[in-house]
């Protein structure tokens, strides 16, 4: 049941407020070696507390379906870093006035369509401390409202989770 609601809960954010996610990775890597994984001690991932947790326990998930176990001595470790932002509004309409003849003049005002949006940006790094350092990245880009009920936004942090964990490991 739970499964339903979450695959229909993406299914309407995916529609209605998209994730973009772009994936950036050290080509060298040899991503079968990593089996286990930890978090940094001082992720200050720019969230509350509470939806640091949620998204914690989102990327636990995902990370146990692909089969990495949480370890206290890890093959590698998880940083997570967000910004939040407003949206310039890109669209607007204009009013002008225009003389003629001889003497010319106008006024012209731009008025804008929409509102700002509230955006976040979720960074989500790979650390292996003993060899190569950051090897897989992910940043995604998407609407988050933080006055969302908490269980909207655990649906949410779990889509986003699912959409930047999709292409992980990366086929080479």
């Amino acid at each position: 049941m739970k499964f339903l609601k979450v695959f229909f809960f993406c299914l309407c954010v995916a529609s209605c407020a998209p994730i973009y996610v772009n994936y950036d990775y050290e080509k060298s890597t040899n991503f079968a070696v990593y089996k286990t994984y930890g978090f940094y001690d001082n992720i200050e991932s720019g969230l509350s507390e509470l939806d640091t947790r949620r998204l914690v326990f989102a990327i636990k998930e995902k990370l146990n379906t692909l089969g990495l176990t949480l370890s206290d001595n890890p093959d590698f470790y998880i940083d997570i870093k967000s910004i939040e932002y407003a949206e310039q509004p890109q669209n607007s309409v204009g009013i002008g006035l225009g003389g003629g003849g001889t003497i010319g003049g106008g006024i012209s005002v731009g008025i804008p369509i929409r509102s700002k949006r509230l955006l976040r940006t979720i960074t989500i790094n790979f650390v292996d401390e003993t060899k190569n350092g950051l090897f897989w990245q992910a940043k995604s880009e998407s609407t988050y409202n933080t006055n969302s009920a908490p269980e909207k936004r655990e649906l949410i942090l779990t889509a986003l989770v699912e959409k930047i964990l999709k292409k992980y490991p990366p086929k080479t």
